[in-house]
């Protein structure tokens, strides 16, 4: 059964992700203009609050002014929305209705939290002895706040829907040719499957009834080395959507297995695979990880060993650690730290697609498998993979 590949351009998550980072660019570059924007609307309110603080200082002293001292009461007035108070020299209070102390006493305008209040001096020796009167009022700028919020939502909303509109009209011919991609993709598996398999069949019949030859061990090579290429696109098609089971495996036999099926492979360039493989060793593992492990570990070190050389493999047991390693003696790796990265090859007339390696790498980190590479350009490499655990 072939698998849907998991890099199918999808486009509405591609839309919903850079629609949110597109509004989130555009809504902190509108932060700067919506803070000076609300700055000037609460000086405008202040100034708003401090006339309407002035007009009604203005209205008590006029209040006063036209009390008559023959009167033995005077009604000092009162309001709904403000608070006044009256202070001697000394700034004793003479009658107040303020539910707050002021902080200051200083003539002008003043604020304490939400509470904003004028002082205003009066002449000496009138309007009963006080000297400062003090009009204050309880004000707050949540509308302000309220209203800013709703304008930067507002935009926020528009710009988000507009984005992703956009978006998911840019994204749509991707997403028609990465279909596209994915059903070429899987039938050319499909296709590629059908004459690998024949090819190995009939070139097993063939040396069978002929006996093995240079020819048949070069259509041999080929064929294996397509075929490893072939289960390295089929893990990377098949990833994330299958779930591959752990079970005991004796890595002895199944390494031994692997070694074999490499060997005409390394017929062909002289090669001698040199094994030294403890016997009975088990761990619990994916069957198909291994393989793609281990494929690629044989493969590259034959590809990439000189002709009428060496490759040594070995596995052991030490402590509680079993340990692979392949050893080879050919042209090395000139930098180490990219040989796991796709699509990298350091010797592009090898072959291949330079996706091995970045498969083993992903299935090493995934199970917690040291590898440890030591490679001498020119001479050889060595990686060694150390399997912890049961």
């Amino acid at each position: 059964m072939v698998w849907g590949i998991k890099l199918i351009f999808d486009s509405k998550k591609f839309a919903h992700k850079y629609a949110l980072r597109y509004t989130a660019i555009l809504a902190l570059f509108l932060t700067a203009p919506l803070i000076v924007y609300v700055l000037l609307l609460l000086q405008i309110d202040e100034s708003k609050v401090k006339l309407a603080l002035e007009r009604q200082s203005k209205k008590i002293i006029l209040s006063m002014q036209h009390y008559d001292n023959s009167e033995k009461i005077y009604h000092f007035p009162r309001y709904k929305e403000f608070d006044a108070s009256l202070y001697n020299k000394r700034f004793d209070t003479i009658f107040s209705t303020l539910n707050f102390k002021p902080r200051s006493f200083s003539e002008g305008f003043h604020q304490r939290n939400n509470n904003y209040y004028l002082i205003t001096s009066l002449p000496d020796g009138y309007y009963f002895d006080s000297q400062y009167l003090l009009v204050a009022t309880h004000h707050t700028a949540y509308n302000i706040y309220f209203s800013a919020t709703g304008v930067m939502m507002t935009i926020i909303l528009i710009l988000f829907f507009v984005s992703l509109l956009l978006l998911k009209n840019f994204s749509a011919p991707f997403e028609r040719l990465n279909k596209q991609l994915d059903n070429f993709i899987k039938d050319s598996m499909h296709e590629i499957n059908t004459p690998l398999s024949i090819i190995n069949i009939n070139a097993d019949l063939c040396a069978n009834k002929h006996g093995e030859n240079t020819y048949l061990w070069r259509i041999k090579s080929a064929s294996k080395t397509l075929a490893t290429i072939y289960n390295d696109m089929d893990y990377l098609v098949k990833q994330g959507r299958v779930e591959y089971k752990r079970a005991p495996i004796n890595l002895s036999s199944f390494i031994a297995n692997r070694v074999n099926y490499f060997q005409e492979v390394a017929n062909l360039k002289n090669i001698n695979l040199n094994i030294n493989l403890q016997a009975e060793l088990y761990y619990t593992f994916s069957k198909t990880k291994l393989q793609r492990i281990v494929d690629n570990t044989l493969s590259n070190a034959i590809k990439y060993s000189k002709d009428n050389t060496e490759v040594e493999i070995n596995l052991f047991r030490e402590l509680e650690t079993i340990q692979f390693c392949v050893i080879d003696q050919g042209v090395g790796i000139k930098n180490v730290d990219k040989i796991f990265s796709r699509y990298y090859r350091e010797d592009g007339s090898k072959g291949g697609f330079g996706i091995g390696l970045n498969i083993v790498k992903e299935i090493i980190d995934e199970e917690g498998i040291i590898l440890e590479v030591e490679s001498t350009f020119g001479e050889g490499t060595s990686f060694c993979y150390r399997f912890t655990g049961k």
